[in-house]
């Protein structure tokens, strides 16, 4: 485990400070300088070098190629040589840079037209500005020069060229650059710890939900051939049946004034507006949309190759795009019916009949749904196992809570960390 020292309470500080003049400064280092941005960096636009590797600006990794962004990115199709020409030392003003700071650029290559590339006048310490530009203060004095609004929301760098900059001495940059490497590094290693870790308890959480579902909790109990090869052997007094003999598709409309639920593949069904990760536009007419009740199954049919699929626990109105089912509930229980159609088991199975050109464009047909095998233990036992794996659940979910603010401290930590070294809170040697 990798353990982060904060910086004790009594920091170095320098020896003497001055006012800088600036708000988002404060008072700086008394031998640092304070000068307009326009006098440290030129707005450089070099353009005609089609050939030159193309690269994505990012607000995780900077400016970086393409091939190391994970996420698809639409080529540029037609004539590249209008193309900026950005070179490693260079920082580029993004589209999204009022919310993240300035990128700074690790190759040379080419980006759109659209940003803006930055490069230094004078002799810097490029590691020092990557810092400073990304810093929390200095985000917030980028919102003086923002011009436009919503989703049209831009930088203007003549307007951004006016705010003052701080410049330590060479030596000092380089100083603070080094030390800031170390500390985010560290920062980072645990923070990975803690997302391997998470990763290690869902995964576990996951195996454990399987097991459950599909062989049950008693390990000394008879088992059977199930008669369905990728189900393989279930307990003798299991039975096996089709989705169809306890699911009935349902399609209930006219209930616009409900609430509009959502599905996760996390959570299964839920209230859109309990999230503020879901970017599907409700439409303004939701006469259309379908009612659920408690107990009803939801299927998100684009996605349920991924699982977005579950039992919902509440009345609402899904959109008209889902597949809503009603269930048996007397004969299966809604917890154990909602763990297993989500178990990994399934979502390998919910692959192989969905179809469609492309990954994210994936469909199911409810035909081909309700042909899948159903595992139906006795009533008592489902109960019995929805109960272990409610408590599997919430223990799990304890654990990662833990993990998650372990990690929000250490984010946080690392911000303040960047903005008291960059600004001169903090003396690392005169």
């Amino acid at each position: 485990m990798i353990v982060i020292e904060k910086e004790k309470t009594t920091k170095a500080v320098y020896s003497a400070y001055k006012d800088s003049g600036v708000d988002w400064l404060g008072e700086v280092p008394a031998h640092w300088e304070v000068v307009k941005m326009k006098y440290l960096f030129k707005d450089y636009s070099e353009k005609g070098k089609p050939e030159a590797e193309l690269l994505s600006v990012t607000q995780s990794q900077g400016v970086v190629p393409r091939s190391w962004v994970a996420t698809r990115m639409v080529m540029p199709s037609g004539n590249l040589e209008s193309f900026k020409f950005i070179a490693k030392g260079d920082f580029a003003i993004s589209l999204r840079s009022f919310e993240g700071g300035l990128e700074y650029c690790h190759h040379d290559g080419i980006i759109s037209p659209a940003y803006t590339v930055l490069r230094a006048r004078r002799k810097i310490e490029d590691g020092y500005y990557k810092y400073l530009f990304k810093s929390p203060t200095f985000i917030s004095e980028l919102q003086t020069s923002v011009v436009g609004i919503r989703e049209g929301k831009n930088i203007s760098y003549p307007q951004l060229s006016y705010s003052f900059m701080p410049i330590p001495p060479l030596p000092e940059q380089r100083r603070i650059a080094d030390y800031l490497d170390q500390k985010c590094a560290q920062i980072d290693l645990a923070i990975a710890q803690k997302e391997r870790m998470i990763a290690l308890l869902e995964e576990r959480q996951q195996i454990v939900i399987q097991r459950a579902v599909s062989q049950g909790l008693d390990s000394g109990v008879e088992m059977k051939d199930s008669g369905v090869a990728w189900l393989g052997e279930i307990p003798e007094s299991w039975e096996v049946l089709k989705i169809r003999d306890l699911m009935q598709l349902k399609s209930d409309k006219g209930h616009p004034d409900y609430e509009v639920l959502s599905v996760y593949r996390e959570y299964g069904v839920i209230p859109k507006s309990s999230r503020d990760d879901n970017h599907n536009a409700t439409s303004l007419d939701t006469s259309t949309y379908k009612a659920v009740k408690p107990g009803d199954f939801v299927i998100n049919k684009m996605k349920a190759w991924q699982g977005s699929m579950g039992v919902s626990n509440y009345k609402g109105i899904v959109s008209p795009a889902y597949i809503t089912c009603e269930v048996d509930t007397s004969k299966i229980y809604s917890r154990y019916l909602h763990n297993l159609l989500r178990c990994k088991k399934y979502i390998s199975e919910y692959n192989r009949i969905s179809y469609g050109v492309r990954i994210g464009q994936w469909d199911i047909r409810f035909e081909d749904f309700k042909q899948l095998p159903l595992l139906l233990p006795p009533m008592e036992e489902q109960i019995f196992i929805s109960n272990i794996i409610d408590e599997v659940v919430s223990k799990t979910a304890r654990a990662v809570l833990d993990q998650r603010k372990g990690i929000k401290a250490l984010r946080e930590y690392r911000e303040v960390l960047i903005d008291e070294v960059v600004r001169g809170r903090m003396c690392l040697g005169e």
